[in-house]
């Protein structure tokens, strides 16, 4: 069975394998049709692990993923680590062969390597996530300069049907002005969310001025996305990088 790898459209190292899986070519049953990885959203346990090794196997991995407990915080964990699945929004890793991953069906998934291809990370950012600072804190953690970074936006829930109330906006607006710039007002208390625009908006204040992708609407592209937000059941993607030696 061939699974759809959307991969990332960046010019990282040759050696840098990174992209995000699609909905299709997988075993599951709606609502989690077809592809779905995620083991914690009701879905058949023999299905996911079925579609785990479909995963595995297409785009040859050089090991598990490490698959995390995402918990829409700020903690970013260093690969290896010794919990089986660690309570984290992103990972980060200066070794070969090691396979970070974050699951998404609306957040954002943002991965990450510098110009030498010497260090990789993935994070999962969902409005809250990115509020609070998960991509300054994981950036803060690798061994190399913000400037030397490159970042591939991978599918998210796109700025023209993302709207959400006062309470994300105020989050984000009431302390950075900027930020303002990622809202449209649609009604009394409603604006659209540019969530792509916003992380831009924090990466380039810490530095990181190569960033690729953020082009797809996990929402309205529903052949090759799950989308949380537009079918509440779903399944989930996953957005994978890693080092080969």
């Amino acid at each position: 069975m061939a699974m759809n790898w959307i991969k990332a459209d960046w010019p990282a190292p040759d050696f840098i394998k990174a992209g995000t899986t699609t909905r299709q070519g997988g075993v599951s049953e709606s609502p989690y049709t077809s592809f779905n990885l995620a083991t914690h959203v009701g879905d058949e346990l023999a299905a996911v692990k079925q579609n785990r090794a479909i995963l595995n196997k297409c785009l040859n991995l050089p090991g598990e993923p490490q698959w995390l407990e995402q918990i829409h915080s700020t903690r970013a964990v260093l690969l290896p680590d010794e919990v089986t699945t660690p309570k984290a929004d992103a990972a980060y890793t200066s070794n070969k062969d090691t396979v970070c991953t974050v699951m998404t069906a609306d957040c954002l998934p943002l991965l990450i390597t510098d110009k030498q291809g010497s260090c990789v990370a993935a994070i999962h950012a969902g409005w809250c996530g990115l509020c609070d600072g998960i991509i300054e804190v994981t950036i803060k953690k690798l061994p190399v300069a913000a400037e030397t970074l490159m970042v591939w936006l991978g599918p998210a829930i796109g700025a023209d049907v993302y709207e959400v109330g006062e309470e994300v906006y105020n989050a984000f607006a009431l302390h950075d002005k900027e930020a303002r710039q990622a809202f449209t007002p649609v009604s009394e208390g409603h604006w659209l969310f540019d969530i792509y625009h916003l992380a831009r908006l924090r990466l380039n204040k810490i530095g990181v001025t190569q960033i690729y992708g953020g082009d797809h609407c996990t929402f309205t592209e529903k052949e090759n996305f799950f989308s949380y937000r537009r079918d509440g059941v779903s399944g989930r993607m996953a957005s994978l990088i890693w080092i080969e030696s």
